[in-house]
């Protein structure tokens, strides 16, 4: 701990500190910004792209591999109706607040996020840490369940939690942990409080609050359960890219995954005069998981939902599609009502509503407990 303390000391007082290595200004990549339309682009200009709301896969690791797998879908019927909301809303109601906060406060409070920062590696160092102490207090790693890195050829990791169940069918809650200054992304301040902090941390309180029940703890449930925290994704969902083809070449039957990028920014919806809401994606999803999400919303939250697309490529849940998982995400709001200061230093905690962030946390309990029992 006091090594990461003198570690983040440096990188605060010099910058140069704050990339692991120089970024060669000429180093290009093949992004892909729609099925089939590629172009290498610089990293700058893969910001400069950000910058334009233009979201992308990196393609660059993927030209030598046999992607004709990607048309064949795992096949999955999500149910019709809730089953289990009398176990599952009393872990609803141990989300905590408080807990999200400070939790977010020191997640936003390093430099930045980004992928090939310093800071980067030691926010997700913080982060792995966090869920381990997690799943170590609840007994769970006892009966199987791991935390563990997932590397990249960047150098921030990827974090995955495994909850095993009776079964290898899996069910992937997913975040995106990185952030940037897409006009300085190597040294630029990128608090990325809700983007995607505010995910981040979501998922983090739920796994702790899924994890007081005995029955997902001691690996009762039907299916395994991951949570996800992604690593790259603003410089083109790297980190999912990498776990989700990795688990397609060996065969891992991932039967849902719900994607929480966003989860805290409601003010335009207020000043709009309009209800609290989550954004439903419909684009690059899994309609029939999508439907399912709405029936959590309905049973498991005190909010309503509105229809959304967010374009492709547009948060880590593509990725999932991209490999054959049915994927759903599900938004903070409707895009035209949705943060307008990511990816700048304005992305502060002060805009993040904790209520909001608590009724994704209910969602997220709903979306797990539901599905970790059910025969897909």
């Amino acid at each position: 701990m006091k090594t990461l303390a003198v570690l983040a000391l440096s990188a605060i007082v010099c910058p140069s500190a704050w990339a692991l290595k120089p970024v060669d200004a000429t180093e290009k990549f093949l992004i892909e910004t729609a099925p089939g339309e590629t172009r290498w682009v610089t990293e700058a200009e893969k910001f400069e792209l950000k910058e334009k709301h233009i979201d992308f896969f990196d393609i660059t690791d993927e030209q030598d591999l046999d992607f004709s797998f990607a048309a064949e879908k795992v096949l999955a019927q999500f149910p019709t109706q809730l089953r289990y909301v009398a176990e599952a809303k009393p872990l609803a109601a141990r989300l905590s607040k408080d807990t999200m906060r400070r939790n977010l406060e020191r997640f936003s409070s390093f430099h930045n996020r980004y992928y090939r920062s310093q800071t980067g590696v030691q926010s997700a160092n913080w982060l792995f840490e966090q869920a381990n102490a997690i799943v170590s207090n609840s007994g769970a790693a006892r009966r199987g369940a791991t935390v563990r890195k997932f590397s990249h050829n960047f150098q921030q990791p990827s974090i995955i939690v495994t909850i095993p169940g009776k079964s290898r069918n899996t069910i992937v809650v997913g975040a995106h942990q990185d952030s940037v200054n897409s006009r300085s992304p190597t040294n630029g301040r990128a608090p990325g409080a809700d983007d995607n902090g505010s995910g981040s941390i979501t998922i983090l309180d739920a796994l702790r609050a899924l994890l007081t029940s005995p029955k997902i703890a001691q690996g009762e449930a039907q299916n395994t359960i991951e949570f996800h925290w992604y690593a790259g994704e603003e410089a083109g969902l790297l980190g999912s890219q990498d776990i989700f083809r990795r688990y397609r070449s060996e065969g891992r039957a991932v039967k849902a995954m719900l994607n929480q990028d966003m989860t805290g920014f409601t003010r335009r919806r207020e000043s709009a005069g309009l209800p609290e809401a989550f954004g439903v994606i419909t684009d690059n999803v899994d309609a029939g998981l999508s439907e399912f999400c709405r029936l959590v919303i309905r049973g498991y939250t005190d909010i309503t939902f509105v229809n959304s697309s967010c374009g492709y490529a547009c948060s880590d849940h593509a990725s999932a599609t991209r490999n054959g998982y049915p994927s759903a995400f599900i938004f903070e709001a409707d895009q035209p009502h949705s943060n307008p200061s990511i990816h700048t230093t304005n992305d502060v905690i002060g805009n993040v509503n904790f209520d909001h962030v608590e009724q994704h946390g209910k969602l997220v309990i709903g979306f797990v407990y539901e599905l970790a029992f059910t025969n897909l």
